[in-house]
């Protein structure tokens, strides 16, 4: 079994003008995700929708100590909205199913997590 993590990256203005009914619309594409993914058998063991980047917080050493500023880290267009942890034997089918959140010009990143040699694979 291995642990993917779904980033979803997205322009936080578009979400901030959406009517009630194209939010509506994207939490029912989540919902249908969700399903499809516990009936394809993975295991979505974590995620969370995040607030906007503006409420970030970016820590840097420095050479006095730390140094806390206001976010987003990144200066672009696209944030990080939200992130699944997705747990799978089949990574071609998790890329299949993300296809779901990435309709029209949506965009999903998958990416593994790192297995230290003296975690239990």
């Amino acid at each position: 079994m291995t642990t993917y993590v779904v980033l979803l990256p997205g322009d936080e203005s578009t979400w901030a003008a959406a009517t009630e009914e194209e939010r509506a619309a994207m939490y029912a594409k989540h919902g249908e995700f969700a399903r499809l993914l516990a009936e394809r058998g993975h295991t979505v063991t974590g995620g969370a929708e995040l607030t906007h980047s503006s409420t970030a917080k970016v820590v840097r050493r420095t050479d006095s100590g730390v140094a806390v500023t206001d976010g987003p880290y990144a200066e672009t267009v696209e944030q990080l909205t939200g992130y699944y942890v997705v747990d799978s034997d089949d990574l071609d089918d998790l890329l299949e199913v993300c296809g779901v959140l990435a309709d029209g010009e949506g965009v999903v990143e998958v990416r593994s997590t790192v297995v230290h040699a003296e975690e239990p694979a």
